[in-house]
């Protein structure tokens, strides 16, 4: 189709207007003496006649103009299904092609957006973690703003909960979870009917977040039922402690009758030379299993610390007799607060790691081992350095847990031990690989 402009157009429908405007003078002038009235006269008529041709000319585009003034107030209410026609193919066909082009954007973002608001209220409803948003209602008490099917169901009896005073709520719930969310911040914490035992017990892990929602402070409380999980994970820790066990049993067990059988044959035929090898030897390995059991009581048994103040370039001066390592000379005003049996072990754990590592990487370890205190604010950082080969990130992950270890012969107490020990003097432990070769342990003490 060719395309004609508006303005071509528009001025086509004006020529005629034009030319009678040049002719009118003279032909009034015939029947008019007066050159003052053939001027008001050819004014008023040329005007008149103009207005009414511009009329004409834009009333196609005066109803397009409020169709398209509709459409937009359509699209404001959320309505995309109106669509405008228009004949020809001039700018205001390109202007119409154009709303109707993003018509069908906001068309398909709409239902895009639809869609995903739907699978998102699938998955929130369908979670099985209780989701409660609060909302300050203008009067400073927390109301519901939002829940899921879960936190109907465990907190009202699967009955809706918006518009639901928070501290009314509360007054029906368990004392555990109202003493958790008074606590504040993230929390985990056990529920027992009454009357029922420890196997009745559920565990919940709370946790809450702030955040400011069309410029109102709204709280997210997240209710997650653990019990279920944490009784598979005992289950799989079992497990793991009666494999470790066993094979630690069998692995001293075996030899020791294997040696006890050997023993009876040579004292029934009268050969004693060998006994005392024979004695020496299961009386390594029954020490070695008695140690290996200590370490498991240890490990169960590790008493509330008995916090002392101490200053750490006696303590860490103490260690070194015990086992070489390099440090700095830490200030002499420098003191935390911690138990010293039991930081003492979880430290000599740490170092034992260490010249391990760094021995078997065929580094010097009293060289290779480093101590390495600094402070922070609010904590007291030590570090533990060896120039071993370090960890892979598997290793990395798992190091810490009980009954993990790489060791042909360890038990993966040490550094557990070494984690329960820290975590109970309220501190942090993590590893992390060295850039230049080895391994740093961290740990992170509340300053005194």
């Amino acid at each position: 189709m060719k395309t004609r402009s508006f303005t071509f157009r528009l001025f086509l429908r004006l020529l005629p207007v034009l030319g009678l405007a040049a002719a009118m003078p003279w032909l009034l002038a015939y029947w008019m003496d007066r050159g003052w009235v053939v001027a008001t006269v050819s004014t008023a008529l040329l005007l008149a006649l103009m207005w009414w041709t511009l009329r004409r000319a834009t009333a196609p585009i005066r109803s397009l103009l409020r169709a398209l003034a509709g459409i937009t107030s359509s699209y404001r209410d959320g309505e995309y299904n109106f669509g405008v026609h228009w004949r020809g193919n001039d700018e205001l066909a390109q202007l119409v092609k154009a709303h109707a082009e993003l018509g069908d954007v906001l068309r398909e973002q709409r239902q895009s957006l639809v869609q995903r608001e739907l699978l998102l209220d699938t998955m929130v409803q369908n979670t099985p973690v209780a989701m409660l948003l609060l909302a300050d209602g203008g009067d400073g008490v927390q109301r519901v703003a939002f829940s899921n099917l879960a936190a109907r169901k465990l907190l009202h009896g699967g009955w809706k909960l918006e518009g639901k005073r928070m501290h009314e709520l509360l007054e029906n719930m368990p004392v555990e979870l109202r003493n958790a969310i008074a606590r504040g911040g993230d929390s985990l914490f056990a529920v027992r009917e009454e009357g029922g035992d420890e196997d009745d017990e559920q565990v919940y892990h709370l946790s809450r977040r702030s955040f400011h929602l069309n410029g109102r402070p709204h709280e997210l409380l997240l209710l997650r039922l653990l019990t279920a999980e944490l009784r598979r994970q005992e289950v799989q820790t079992w497990k793991k402690v009666i494999r470790v066990i066993s094979h630690e049993l069998n692995n001293s067990l075996a030899p020791i009758a294997s040696l006890a059988h050997s023993g009876a044959e040579l004292v029934r035929r009268g050969r004693n030379d060998r006994l005392e090898d024979i004695f020496a030897t299961v009386e390594e390995r029954a020490r070695h299993l008695e140690g290996f059991i200590r370490g498991y009581a240890r490990f169960a048994k590790l008493p509330q610390p008995q916090l002392q103040t101490i200053g750490w370039a006696a303590f860490l001066g103490g260690l070194q007799q015990q086992i070489p390592f390099r440090m700095a000379p830490p200030a002499e005003d420098l003191h935390s607060r911690i138990d010293p049996a039991q930081f003492s072990q979880a430290l000599l754990n740490l170092l034992k790691n260490a010249h391990e590592a760094s021995a078997d990487n065929g580094i010097d370890a009293d060289d290779a081992v480093e101590v390495r205190l600094a402070r922070l604010p609010h904590w007291l950082r030590i570090e533990v350095l060896d120039r071993g080969s370090g960890m892979n990130e598997a290793v990395l992950q798992n190091a810490l847990m009980p009954f993990y270890s790489t060791k042909r012969n360890g038990t993966g107490l040490g550094l557990a031990l070494t984690r329960e020990i820290v975590e109970a003097h309220d501190g942090r432990i993590s590893l992390q690989n060295r850039n230049d070769g080895g391994l740093c342990v961290t740990i992170l003490l509340p300053a005194a």
